[in-house]
C-alpha cells in the first residue's frame, strides 16, 4: 500500500464550487478499485490550499484511476479552478499510529 498525495490551489472565488464538485465524486473515487482511504484536507493558514490523501492497493491501481474516465472528467473540472500549479507525492507509509 503507498499513499497519494495532491497539493492544489484554487482560485478563492472557485473554491465553494469546487467543494460541492468534490462531495458528488469522493464516494466514486474512493470506490474505484484499489483505493483503500480518501480525505481531502484544507490549509489552515491558506484556505485556498487543499491536499487529497488517498491510500492505494498498488502503484498500477493508481495507474488504472488515472487512466480513467473518472479521473479525466474530475480532473479536467477541477483544475479549471488552479490558480497554482499542483504538486503531487507517492509515498510509502512507513509507520501508523492509531
Amino acid at each position: 500500500m503507498f499513499v497519494r498525495i495532491v497539493k492544489m490551489s484554487f482560485e478563492p472565488s472557485k473554491i465553494d464550487a469546487f467543494l460541492s464538485f468534490f462531495e458528488t465524486k469522493k464516494k466514486l473515487i474512493r470506490g474505484f478499485e484499489g483505493c483503500e482511504f480518501l480525505e481531502l484536507y484544507r490549509d489552515k493558514t491558506h484556505p485556498n490550499i487543499f491536499f487529497t490523501y488517498s491510500y492505494w492497493n498498488a502503484e498500477a491501481d493508481l495507474e488504472n484511476y488515472r487512466n480513467s474516465d473518472l479521473f479525466k472528467n474530475v480532473w479536467a473540472t477541477t483544475k479549471k479552478s488552479f490558480n497554482d500549479k499542483p504538486e503531487a507525492w507517492s509515498v510509502d507509509k512507513l509507520v501508523s499510529l492509531i
